[in-house]
């Protein structure tokens, strides 16, 4: 027999008298309230009411609903239907969860409709048996707008360039092929010299800048082909199109240092022990401000520190080790095991906005002389640039809950030569001299000078 283990219930295992509980549909929801019985001895009843989804209606719930002593109230997250029910709620008070839609399914073979949704959202509610999703301050989710706004934008930007690369090549013209990028600024002269009527490829060519003067004849050659008048109209469309999400990018660059500037919790402390927007930037700081911590990890730059932050928020507490925030964004598979059989279970959907920024950072340490790229390489070698791009981005996200967890905690970085001065260098030799052997090769051994 296995020794009994004691696990203590989490947060939200508590049992509620008073709750409600929202099934959100687009233009309305139906609310469930269970309250003790009005009587000693009577049975628990459900409430159902259909509510329209406006800021009236909701308004007039949540003043019912803090009349009638709700300790919780449910959302079911359904598209971003629920976020009008979640603010003006809790503008009224009223303490809310927004729950996965997989953690309140019905039961399989029951009947399926609104009323039913809601009542059991309700049960579930009132014997804890919910895990609430994380809803950042109303702060954060202003510079998460912020932050996700920049990034479509990127994405919108980065579409914009395989474009014109798709119509240069329609148009015969290979500039991609011999450029490392369209993005180069040779590359750009020779695009907006063929829309201004350009069509010599010597002339062309000549406009190249730098180390890309060595490939003067290779650009001669992509650079013949038939561009026409048409290929030029368009092509100056995306080039402004491009130049327009470039200046909203740098727009919006400035609205979210900012907007991070301005949450307390991010500030840093001097060394004479003052806070405030901007304080802790100094060498002697008691306390760097979160940017500039999360800044210090290999791959991550201030920008992109800023967006992680938008996405996780500064209060670690919503969770509770770092295994969870890994969760959180998807990047850990599900527990599968029965008896003595363990599957492989299926990853989460997760924050993708999270995961991104951490496959970013991955990618940007693994180009670097530093624990983390070398610790990317090696997993490289065995197992490929994929999954040592998930191995280090959790790695990576590890360390961003410690350093938000512990304000003082700062990065130190292990080394390039981590692995290798503890690697035992006897036992590796052996290997090696063995390996040699096996091939019928005698091997002598001198030490070097």
């Amino acid at each position: 027999m296995g020794k009994p283990q004691v696990i203590e219930d989490e947060e939200h295992g508590r049992v509620f008298e008073r709750v409600a509980a929202v099934d959100v549909a687009k233009a309305s929801g139906m609310v469930c309230t269970r309250r003790p019985p009005p009587r000693p001895g009577g049975r628990r009843a459900s409430t159902v009411q259909e509510v329209p989804a406006s800021m009236t209606a909701i308004r007039q719930l949540g003043a019912r609903l803090v009349r009638e002593r709700i300790e919780m109230v449910t959302l079911e997250s359904t598209s971003d239907y629920w976020r009008i029910w979640y603010y003006v709620l809790e503008e009224a008070g009223l303490v809310v969860q927004l729950v996965n839609a997989s953690q309140a399914r019905n039961l399989p073979g029951r009947p399926k409709t609104d009323r039913l949704d809601a009542m059991w959202l309700a049960r579930l509610t009132e014997m804890g048996l919910l895990r609430p999703s994380f809803v950042p301050p109303a702060p954060v989710r202003a510079l998460r707008d912020y932050t996700r706004a920049r990034t479509h934008l990127t994405q919108d930007r980065t579409r914009c360039w395989q474009r014109l690369e798709k119509l240069l090549e329609g148009a015969l013209i290979k500039v991609s092929s011999v450029a490392s990028k369209l993005t180069t600024l040779s590359a750009q002269d020779m695009v907006r010299a063929l829309i201004n009527g350009e069509r010599d490829p010597v002339v062309l060519a000549g406009l190249a800048r730098t180390r890309m003067r060595a490939k003067h004849d290779a650009l001669v050659e992509a650079l013949t082909g038939m561009f026409d008048d048409h290929h030029g109209e368009l092509a100056r469309m995306l080039l402004d199109q491009i130049g327009f999400c470039t200046d909203r990018i740098g727009a919006l660059d400035a609205k979210i240092a900012a907007a991070a500037g301005q949450l307390p919790a991010a500030w840093g402390i001097t060394a004479e022990g003052v806070t405030g927007p901007g304080a802790g930037t100094g060498p002697a700081a008691q306390v760097l401000p979160a940017v500039q911590r999360l800044a210090e990890i290999p791959g991550i730059s201030e920008d992109l520190a800023r967006s992680i932050i938008a996405e996780t928020g500064l209060d670690m507490t919503r969770f509770p080790t770092a295994a969870h925030l890994v969760s959180w964004a998807g990047m850990c598979p599900a527990a599968r095991q029965s008896g003595a059989r363990t599957r492989h279970g299926k990853k989460g959907q997760g924050n993708t906005y999270l995961r991104g920024y951490a496959g970013q950072a991955a990618t940007g340490a693994a180009r670097t002389r530093t624990f983390l790229g070398e610790r990317s390489a090696r997993i490289a070698r065995r197992r490929g640039k994929a999954k040592a791009q998930v191995a280090i981005a959790r790695s990576i996200l590890v360390i961003i809950w410690h350093l938000l967890a512990s304000p003082e905690a700062r990065y130190a970085d292990l080394g390039y030569d981590h692995y290798a001065s503890r690697t035992d260098k006897d036992k590796k030799l052996r290997n090696h001299i063995r390996q040699i052997q096996a091939l019928g090769f005698d091997v002598t051994i001198t030490q070097a000078a």
